[in-house]
């Protein structure tokens, strides 16, 4: 397989979100974006304090990054960053974009980026913080998400006209799972075995993440 045009070998794919809890479909997209655009390596990126998740209790970001270093511990391709985490304020993901590529370049490595998306976020990437600047930074991938309607070029076309190859659609994997849908089963006491590596679960389990309180052990 070649390289996704317009994006060098030794590219950075960058997957950020709040991964609470990592699963098995974040992996998998993943992985398809390492493969289709020879990326040398996949960041993963848990956010600080997600802007448009402010209402909602997020999970202390040590135990979103600890399971994130399980489910990846196996996979040399795959790294873990904590710069969300360690910045003030909102995690916006041109900033993150600016301080990786000026980081490569310094280095001297690639400063190729490649920012890996779902179709549900990237429904939402018009009102995202300076959107034309992140396709600037990085070529965005868009994986599909199954339950929700996918990327089209022509929406590619009509909302960023003349930067459509700043965008690539991913073909696949179609994996239905959200991380609300596993807090709540975790909170019901349910079996989160394929969900999840098992290393993960495992860290669900012994530190009683997402634990219904009114529920009797």
């Amino acid at each position: 397989m070649t390289a996704v045009r317009g994006v060098s070998r030794g590219a950075l794919g960058i997957l950020g979100g709040t991964f609470d809890p990592i699963h098995i479909a974040h992996l998998a997209v993943a992985e398809e974006a390492r493969e289709a655009f020879e990326l040398d390596r996949v960041l993963f990126i848990p956010a600080g304090i997600p802007p448009h998740k402010r209402t909602r209790t997020i999970t202390p970001g040590a135990d979103r990054l600890a399971m994130l270093e399980l489910a990846i511990a196996d996979n040399p391709a795959f790294a873990a960053s904590r710069i969300e985490l360690d910045r003030d304020g909102p995690s916006y993901t041109v900033d993150t974009l600016e301080t990786l590529r000026s980081e490569r370049l310094a280095a001297g490595d690639p400063p190729d980026l490649v920012l890996i998306v779902s179709a549900e976020a990237f429904a939402d990437f018009a009102g995202w913080r300076e959107p034309l600047r992140i396709l600037a930074l990085a070529t965005v991938a868009v994986a599909p998400r199954d339950g929700f309607p996918d990327a089209t070029p022509e929406a590619v076309a009509r909302d960023f006209p003349g930067l459509e190859d700043r965008v690539v659609l991913l073909d696949g994997p179609r994996l239905r799972l959200s991380a609300s849908d596993l807090r709540a089963r975790a909170a019901a006491g349910r079996s989160l075995r394929y969900l999840v590596p098992d290393a993960v679960a495992a860290h669900i389990e012994d530190h009683a993440l997402y634990r219904d309180p009114r529920r009797t052990p």
